[in-house]
């Protein structure tokens, strides 16, 4: 895709506007591409949403489901900051974001980010204290803490992303207003800054970024780590153990590997399409797989949804019949409602 020489110069209509470029592909490429996006974002939605409304119906009934339904909910909105502006950008000549939207699309993705990180420690401390203090876990996690964990991981997330955005929004943008990315994200508005503090800024804010990351990134392995020493220790129930930590060390290797390669790996003129691609996958596929994994890999998350479409049923064939049916019975459902 080739640029304008006024674009190159930053002569664009307004001077606090950006151009996002995309792919360069061709028109037949670009609809695929819009196709493979809205994909993408409906899945996301719709299993993400799913994940929300059977923790709302208590359905899933511990606190580590409790934790999922944040995190889903929270990568609605994670992936909501992205993919529907490279949507509307697909077909667009010139794919313009202005100054105040670039900095308002770089502070909810940080915000929402960041609240993931810390929220995915939370959840693997969780399971940390199921598994090594089974006895005082209902204690330890009352639902007073697991309000108080969800409420650190939004805070948390907000102050840094808050921080990182307002110093951000302070650089000068004398230059080229070109951005080669799909969407306003810190280190590419970086490049484009003008400032000879840039490299100053630049340490800041990856500090900031890096004590979230890396922070929650150190509690979950400290978590495993007691949990791998527990079961080995014990050498009893620990397939079950294993098992109940499956789904959340794979949803944390895609978060924080995707997230580690594509900010710590160092970006080269020649790299362009990759750390677009690099983007994508932890932008928007790992949101998009995170109910997908939960659901194949997790039996009271199968159960909670056939429980759901089986009383949809029900509900259905004894419409106007005044008989009221349990779908499934009780003691079916306690294997649900227990850790």
């Amino acid at each position: 895709m080739g640029i304008p020489e006024s674009l190159q110069q930053g002569n664009l209509s307004s001077p606090t506007t950006f151009l996002l470029l995309g792919f360069s592909t061709a028109y037949g490429a670009q609809v695929t591409l819009c196709l493979f996006f809205s994909f993408i974002y409906l899945v996301t939605v719709l299993g993400n949403l799913l994940i929300v409304t059977l923790v709302w119906l208590d359905h899933l009934q511990s606190p580590m489901y409790f934790f999922l339904g944040h995190l889903s909910f929270l990568d609605i909105c994670y992936s909501s900051v992205t993919l529907p502006k490279i949507l509307g950008d697909s077909f667009s000549p010139q794919k313009t974001i202005s100054f105040v939207g670039c900095i308002t699309q770089i502070y909810f993705f940080l915000c929402f980010g960041g609240s993931e990180c810390v929220l995915l420690a939370a959840m693997a401390y969780d399971r940390y204290l199921s598994i090594c203090h089974p006895f005082r876990y209902p204690v330890l996690m009352s639902r007073r803490m697991c309000h108080c964990l969800v409420a650190i991981s939004w805070l948390s997330g907000s102050l840094s992303s808050l921080i990182q955005a307002f110093l951000t929004a302070r650089l000068p943008f004398c230059g080229s207003k070109v951005i080669d990315h799909l969407f306003c994200e810190m280190p590419f508005l970086l490049q484009a800054s003008c400032s000879p503090n840039a490299p100053l800024n630049k340490a800041t804010l990856y500090a900031l970024a890096g004590t979230i990351a890396m922070g929650s990134f150190l509690l979950t392995l400290v978590s495993y780590a007691h949990i791998i020493r527990a079961v080995l220790q014990k050498g009893v129930g620990m397939q079950k153990a294993f098992a109940t930590c499956t789904s959340h060390l794979t949803v944390v290797s895609l978060f924080f590997g995707a997230g580690a390669v594509a900010y710590l790996v160092p970006h080269s003129s020649g790299s362009k399409e990759r750390d677009k691609v690099l983007a994508l996958l932890y932008a928007a596929v790992t949101p998009m797989l995170n109910p997908i994994i939960y659901s194949l890999r997790n039996s009271e998350v199968k159960g909670a949804i056939r429980k759901a479409l089986c009383r949809g049923r029900l509900q259905m064939s004894t419409t106007g019949s005044g008989i009221a049916t349990e779908c499934p019975p009780r003691s079916l459902r306690q294997g649900w409602s227990s850790w």
